[in-house]
C-alpha cells in the first residue's frame, strides 16, 4: 500500500488494513488535515483541489484495491462518509456549509454490488430525488452486513429497550 504515501492518512488506512488483516471487526479511519476537516467553510475549491481530494483520491482506492488483492474486500465493507452533505450553493466566503438534507457517502465490499449508484439528488444536489434513505438506514445496512439484525434491542442502565437501529437495511445494494 504504497500509493497512500507517508502522510497522517495514508498511514492511517495503511493501520486500517493491517487491523482488517489481524482480525479486528470494526475499524475506524478519520481524516481531518489541520483544524479544517471537511468542512470547507470558506476556500471551498482550494482546500478540495490542493489537500482534500488529492488525498482521498490516492488513499481510498489503493485501500480498497489492496483489500481486494489480498482477498479481504468480500468480508470487509468500507464505508467513506462525512457527518454532512455540503449546500449547494456557495456562501460569500467561497465556501458550502453542513446541508444535512442531502449528502453522499461509499461502501464498498462487505457484499455490495459493485459499480452500482443508488439514489440521485435533484437538479441541484438540494434534495434526494430517488430512492431517498437516512443515515439510520445506512446504519441498519451496515448492520445487516456485519451480521447483525438491525431490529436488535439492547437495554440501558435502567432496562429500558434502546433499538441498534431505526432504520431499514438498503437491500438493494447488496451483490
Amino acid at each position: 500500500m504504497t500509493a497512500t504515501g507517508r502522510t497522517p492518512y495514508g498511514q492511517s488506512v495503511l493501520m486500517a488494513r493491517r487491523l482488517v488483516e489481524a482480525g479486528v471487526r470494526f475499524v475506524t479511519v478519520f481524516y481531518s488535515p489541520g483544524i479544517v476537516g471537511w468542512d470547507t467553510h470558506s476556500d471551498n475549491f482550494k482546500l478540495l483541489r490542493r489537500s482534500l481530494l488529492p488525498a482521498t483520491e490516492q488513499t481510498l482506492p489503493t485501500l480498497i484495491e489492496d483489500l481486494e488483492s489480498r482477498g479481504l474486500l468480500d468480508d470487509t465493507l468500507v464505508v467513506w462518509t462525512g457527518e454532512f452533505g455540503r449546500s449547494p450553493k456557495i456562501n460569500k466566503e467561497a465556501g458550502r456549509d453542513h446541508w444535512p438534507q442531502c449528502y453522499t457517502l461509499l461502501m464498498a465490499g462487505g457484499g455490495m454490488k459493485r459499480g452500482f449508484v443508488y439514489g440521485a439528488s435533484d437538479s441541484t444536489a438540494s434534495s434526494p430525488k430517488d430512492n431517498p434513505c437516512s443515515p439510520d438506514d445506512v446504519a441498519a445496512t451496515m448492520f445487516y452486513c456485519l451480521g447483525i439484525d438491525p431490529a436488535t434491542e439492547l437495554r440501558n442502565h435502567v432496562n429500558q429497550p434502546i433499538p441498534v437501529s431505526r432504520g431499514t437495511p438498503i437491500l438493494p445494494l447488496l451483490a
